[in-house]
């Protein structure tokens, strides 16, 4: 496969809508001499509809040999009745632990246009660029054992298991430190030391990559409590937070509000350099299916255009290509245009397709 082949997986609800509209930047840039070739298949409750299995072996497989994929979003009330092991959300799980991907890259920034469609005030958001850092393949939605069982006495009982070991902290953290050396130089390690061993474990083993490799770094440590409030209360103070994968799931949802909506959160996830130096890596929006607007065509695009612009400068190293896409989108949002999600007063409401259109002459504009 080529360094330059994509596997799309759009999935679920309004994935394949918000996918159409990368595909279109795909198409954009391959008139301008950067072709990329794609690669399409179903995942979540597409491939459950199908073959029974929310990610065949044949798809994982193809997912392994590329190492570069796009994903939509998987899942929807027709799928809540399925067996845990069959639902839609297993295939992108899978995926996660299959190709290594224990890096999960969630910047929350807030483009200046959209500074008053943030929940909080203007002074407190206005400016803001966090990247939330969160493990993705360890933790208490892998940990063994899990299950729910039925006890003598009729009643259920149900088990997960948080799990870290040494090796998995020390990896996500010198990830976190490298990230803040290209941004602000401070990194915030999250966790419950305070009542949770793997906290304990957490704290210390961070601690002691910082001091031992990163002592130029400024570190603080942070319970997840109190991080949660400090989001909402001065998000400004932070520049990486680098969590677990509970607490990573709850905290980046949490920042995804300051920014106006979900729709507007890309993210990545990477796995480990391999010999010849390229990394596995998914790139997601964070919002989900959304399936009560799916095929309404009112989705916003944005959050998945911008997950392409970090797989511009992840995957392909064209770092000048991501900043291009991402300043388009900023100057869309500076022209007033809006999806259903972000719309403001004296702005002008545009559809899924024509946010992307918005996108393609904004791209135009920047040759």
């Amino acid at each position: 496969m080529s360094a330059r082949t994509i596997l799309f997986l759009p999935g679920d609800g309004i994935g394949p809508e918000v996918m159409e509209e990368v595909r279109r930047v795909i198409g954009w840039y391959a008139r301008r001499q950067l072709p990329l070739e794609v690669e399409e298949d179903l995942v979540g409750g597409a491939a459950y509809d199908r073959y029974g299995t929310p990610l065949t072996e044949a798809t994982l497989e193809k997912a392994k040999t590329i190492g570069t994929v796009m994903f939509g979003a998987v899942g929807g009330p027709k799928y809540d009745s399925l067996p845990f092991e069959v639902k839609p959300e297993r295939g992108l799980l899978r995926l996660r632990k299959e190709l290594g991907l224990f890096a999960n890259l969630r910047p929350a920034m807030v483009f200046p246009a959209l500074a008053d469609a943030s929940s909080l005030k203007r002074e407190l958001v206005e400016g803001l660029d966090i990247m939330i850092l969160r493990e993705l393949t360890g933790g208490v939605y892998f940990g063994e054992p899990r299950g729910i069982e039925r006890l003598p006495d009729g009643q259920e009982r149900a088990v997960d298991t948080q799990v870290y070991t040494t090796g998995e902290i020390e990896r996500i953290a010198r990830v976190a430190f490298e990230l803040a050396r290209a941004r602000k130089n401070k990194v915030t390690s999250v966790e419950k030391a305070n009542v949770m061993h793997t906290g304990v474990l957490w704290r210390r083993v961070v601690q002691t990559v910082h001091d031992r490799e990163f002592p130029d770094v400024t570190l603080e440590h942070m319970y997840a409590d109190n991080c949660a409030m400090q989001l909402v209360r001065k998000p400004k103070q932070f520049d990486v937070i680098v969590t677990d994968n509970l607490f990573g799931d709850l905290l980046s949802d949490c920042a995804a509000m300051l920014t106006g909506s979900l729709g507007m959160l890309p993210s990545a996830s990477l796995g480990a350099p391999g010999p010849d130096g390229r990394r596995k890596a998914l790139y997601e929006p964070v919002h989900g299916s959304a399936p009560d607007i799916a095929g309404q065509g009112i989705a916003n695009p944005l959050a998945c255009i911008l997950s392409f612009a970090m797989l511009l400068r992840w995957s392909l190293a064209l770092p000048a290509e991501a900043d291009r896409l991402e300043k388009a989108v900023a100057r869309v949002l500076e022209q007033g245009y809006r999806t259903a999600d972000i719309m403001q007063p004296g702005c002008t409401r545009v559809s899924t397709a024509e946010m992307g259109s918005r996108v393609l002459d904004a791209l135009d504009a920047t040759i």
